[in-house]
């Protein structure tokens, strides 16, 4: 039989009051909004979760341990080192027996003991060995190398996750001007169903305007699908998961820091392509400077210490009572190497880094002229769609107008339903043409942004 535990008064008030508090707690939760994402914290986001960006970082973190391997080579090197044998058959060596009184004989002797146990350390040390420290040199500048690149790529997912979370903006924009046509439609619909009810208007006008209502609505689904699509397309770039929602705010909040932003001048020393060329530059340089080593004698110190113990038996005990002898010796010596031919295989190397030295010029002298094309190309992109919005812009709202004005005339009997339509469609056309206009405008922004090597300002501007 269940057997079920009383609770007292005092504690069932206790607990009723608990799971009020719990009810209350979750639906304010509930009830609490989605913070919107703004462009700040999309690219905030994006820099740390992306995973080319985090690959550079690793990239980075790993050049730091690159440095700690070639500083190794300047440092002590240090190993242990043991061995046991056992010779079952020991080697035999002939010797004369002269040795022993018996001219004219062969005596074979076998020479060592059945066990030889060894254990020592060895230790060198290089005194000198320009390889090493033109290594070191070389592995400091890779690291500087991959930072270089870190922030490229960071710059690269700015660029991306920036434009696409533009064209979401500017989607949205576009279906607000649908839902304005498509409430203006409604009323026009409902305007002329009651003029057919009282015998003043044709059945044809008001099956038109449900299927200019209903192309609205299908417009209207089409623009919300490549929003979702968009959306995921900037999840995507943020690294983000593509289940996770976003709420994107509708107002642009970033437009006039983007513009404030685009001011600056061009200096082709803020690009990052040009200094992480220039970087690959010195990295050339290095190699070179490191085959021309081969040319250098190098010295090493080093010297080892070893106890070795010899006998018949196993070498567990020592003495002669026991069949063993232990006994330690040790070594110092300096090595000394000096390159004298080696076919003229250095010189190969040196010339091949020379010509690769040479052509990185030849790249650096390519991209100053990119970069710079970049640069005065964005600048009439920022003119040209600075024009083009200001007059679109200025369509769009005499569109609006003629619409309005067609409408009365229409609701007065002074025009016909085609110029309503018609007057509809161009207010349409010319309300997408100017979210056109200024999603190519903003995309200019950011390419003039780039070109200048400011992208890292939408991370503080974009608020």
């Amino acid at each position: 039989m269940k057997q079920t535990i009383p609770f007292t008064k005092p504690q069932k008030n206790w607990l009723m009051l608990l799971l009020c508090c719990i009810f209350i707690t979750t639906c304010a939760q509930a009830q609490q909004p989605d913070e919107e994402l703004t462009l700040q914290k999309a690219l905030q986001y994006a820099l740390k979760a992306n995973q080319d960006a985090r690959k550079a970082r690793l990239d980075q973190e790993n050049a730091g341990y690159e440095i700690e391997e070639v500083r190794s080579g300047a440092l002590p090197q240090i190993s242990g080192n043991a061995s046991l044998n056992y010779n079952p058959i020991l080697q035999q060596s002939a010797l004369p027996g002269d040795f022993v009184g018996q001219p004219g004989t062969t005596l074979l002797v076998a020479f060592g003991q059945k066990w030889n146990a060894n254990a020592g350390v060895n230790v060198s040390q290089a005194l000198f060995d320009k390889s090493v420290f033109t290594g070191l040199k070389a592995a400091k500048s890779t690291q500087e190398y991959y930072r270089l690149q870190a922030q490229l790529t960071e710059e690269q997912v700015i660029e991306n996750v920036a434009s696409l979370y533009y064209q979401i903006l500017i989607q949205r924009q576009k279906i607000a001007v649908v839902d304005s046509n498509i409430k203006n439609t409604t009323r026009v619909r409902d305007i002329i169903t009651g003029q057919f009810e009282n015998g003043l208007a044709k059945r044809i006008d008001v099956d038109r305007t449900k299927v200019n209502l209903s192309n609205l609505h299908t417009q209207r689904q089409q623009l919300l699908n490549q929003v979702i699509l968009a959306e995921n397309e900037l999840k995507f770039a943020m690294g983000m998961p593509i289940q996770l929602p976003i709420v994107i705010p509708a107002k642009d909040r970033s437009a006039d820091a983007l513009g404030a932003a685009a001011d600056a001048d061009f200096q082709i020393g803020t690009r990052l392509e040009y200094r992480t060329l220039t970087q690959q530059a010195k990295l050339l340089e290095f190699q070179k400077e490191a085959y021309k080593a081969e040319y250098y004698p190098s010295l090493s110190l080093s010297g080892n210490y070893s106890y070795q113990g010899l006998g018949n038996r196993f070498p567990l005990f020592k003495g002669t009572s026991q069949g063993v002898n232990w006994f330690d010796y040790a070594s110092m010596g300096l090595t000394l190497k000096i390159p004298i031919f080696n076919g003229f295989a250095t010189r190969a190397r040196v010339r091949k880094a020379d010509v690769s030295i040479r052509k990185l010029n030849e790249d650096l002298s390519k991209m100053s002229l990119s970069l710079n094309k970049d640069f005065e190309n964005a600048k009439m992109q920022i003119t040209n769609n600075q024009l083009i919005l200001k007059t679109q812009e200025e369509n769009a709202a005499l569109a609006k107008e003629v619409y309005f004005n067609v409408m009365n005339n229409y609701n007065q009997g002074l025009a016909s339903l085609t110029d309503l339509i018609n007057s509809e469609n161009e207010m349409t056309e010319s309300q997408n043409n100017y979210s056109s206009a200024l999603l190519d405008y903003r995309i200019a922004q950011i390419q003039l942004l780039k070109a200048q090597g400011q992208l890292k300002s939408l991370l503080v501007s974009a608020q």
